[in-house]
């Protein structure tokens, strides 16, 4: 067992979380702990950045405004890639061709002339991923370590204002990371590891996030007389478990669980079920090929995986996509409204509010039975029941009632054996997964800190100097 009660001769403790989607830091002291403000005054800093053509880099909620404003109403200008140059003869007596004689040899067009930067954001479920050592950023490969590393960096920044000369750090890591490579856990950590000593935290421990969010909270309730705790944690990228058995401030990890599922799942499931109809989906088409006229279904599914990834969500701003929706919203009926809607957020690359909007309708119907959502830039109200939404999503809340189950065999328990559940992390937050949590656990569930409980643990972790090295996972 660990022991958080022990002596420490750490001045102080320093977390961080770097999240899918957000990231948070905290300090602790012994007595007191601190959420660092990481921008604008925030704890909170979406865990993004941008570089632009000078390949000057903007982090947080700044590179997510300049991406947008960089292509609202840019049109996408794609040239095709120079692989080399080829001679169309072998020259003359006089000497070699000239260079008329010679034959340029081009790829496909993937290198879009006008694209003023890009953001990256999401970078965590990439870690785990061999194939993605390295990405082609403005003409350059950057390795992914290189696309975190300012992440990190600006994190530290804001952490040396609370403690000078910060060196030492708890790093927040899921119980599984994401992708298909059987050793993903380790490349991941590795990658995580040298990224943090790039920004200058050379002394790194590890603790998985849902163990830190308990032992935030096994803290900071000391007397109370709970012995096994359940903690979910569902953020934006991945949902997470552990089971932990607690005599006093010591503990015991008994098992883990995680699965690639989060709150960015459920964001496109509504973007699919409710804005996808609006824009056309399920139209169809009718147009003169050949001088015959065909009618077919609108091809909407070339446009969906680009619509629901908006950091590249224009790309579609080229003709080899609008010129369909064009024609397609010139035709005097009823659906033309819709491709109008279509049209109006490629061109004006709208994607970005729109899932702020999805969002904000998300966090409305965590209060309210009905929520309206509204989306102006793209004409767009339509009102949403919980219920509906609940059922959107079923397929995710079957697999996070799967997810206990699992976390209880490997643990050898039955809910009865569990005297507090903790829920923390965006998506716990949701009716239909505390209802889960309440019918399986009745009067035994917590909500924790949803969005700092894992900072806030790395750095009580860290002051105590527990580690699990990356490696307690148990999946």
């Amino acid at each position: 067992m660990f022991n958080l009660n022990k002596i420490s001769d750490a001045a102080y403790g320093v977390g961080v979380d770097f999240g899918t989607s957000n990231s948070v830091a905290a300090t602790f002291d012994g007595r007191e702990i601190t959420l660092v403000q990481l921008e604008h005054s925030d704890v909170v800093m979406p865990s993004a950045n941008y570089i632009d053509r000078d390949f000057s880099i903007t982090t947080g909620q700044d590179a997510i405004d300049e991406y947008v404003a960089g292509n609202r109403g840019r049109k996408v200008e794609l040239s095709a890639e120079l692989l080399g140059e080829a001679r169309t003869s072998t020259g003359t007596a006089d000497g070699p061709s000239a260079e008329s004689e010679t034959t340029k040899i081009f790829g496909h067009a993937i290198h879009d002339a006008s694209l003023p930067g890009r953001l990256f954001r999401g970078t965590k479920r990439l870690l785990g991923n061999r194939k993605g050592a390295r990405i082609p950023v403005l003409g350059r490969q950057f390795r992914l370590v290189a696309l975190i590393t300012p992440i990190i960096v600006e994190i530290k920044r804001a952490v040396s204002t609370v403690v000078k000369d910060v060196k030492r750090v708890c790093i927040g890591h899921p119980v599984r990371f994401e992708g298909s490579e059987p050793d993903r856990d380790h490349i991941a950590l590795s990658r995580l590891k040298e990224a943090y000593v790039h920004a200058g935290f050379t002394e790194q421990s590890f603790c998985s996030e849902p163990v830190a969010a308990t032992i935030s909270y096994i803290h900071t309730n000391p007397s109370a007389s709970f012995k096994r705790l359940l903690t979910l944690d569902f953020g934006g990228g991945t949902l997470d478990f552990c089971i932990l058995q607690r005599e006093g401030e010591s503990f015991q990890i008994l098992a883990t669980h995680g699965v690639a599922l989060g709150g960015d799942k459920i964001d496109q499931t509504i973007f699919r079920e409710v804005i996808f109809p609006l824009l056309g989906k399920g139209e169809r088409w009718s147009r003169i090929v050949d001088g015959e006229r065909i009618d077919t279904l609108f091809p909407f599914s070339e446009f969906e995986e680009l619509l629901l990834n908006w950091p590249v969500s224009y790309i579609l701003n080229q003709n080899k996509y609008t010129a369909s929706v064009i024609q397609r919203m010139s035709q005097h009926d009823l659906a033309a409204e819709k491709f109008k809607r279509l049209y109006e957020l490629i061109s004006q690359n709208y994607s970005y509010q729109v899932f702020e909007s999805i969002r904000a309708c998300k966090i409305g119907l965590s209060k309210a039975d009905s929520v309206i959502l509204d989306i102006p830039e793209i004409d767009i109200e339509v009102e949403i029941e919980r219920w509906q939404f609940e059922y959107m999503i079923s397929d995710i809340l079957l697999e996070l009632e799967r997810s206990i189950d699992r976390v209880l065999m490997r643990a050898k328990l039955t809910p009865q054996d569990i005297d507090v559940v903790l829920r923390t992390g965006g998506s716990s937050l949701i009716p239909a997964v505390t209802d889960i949590l309440d019918y399986k656990f009745s009067g035994k569930v917590v909500e924790h800190d949803p969005f700092t409980s894992v900072a806030t643990g790395l750095a009580i972790a860290d002051y105590f100097g527990f580690s699990d090295n990356g490696l307690q996972v148990v999946d």
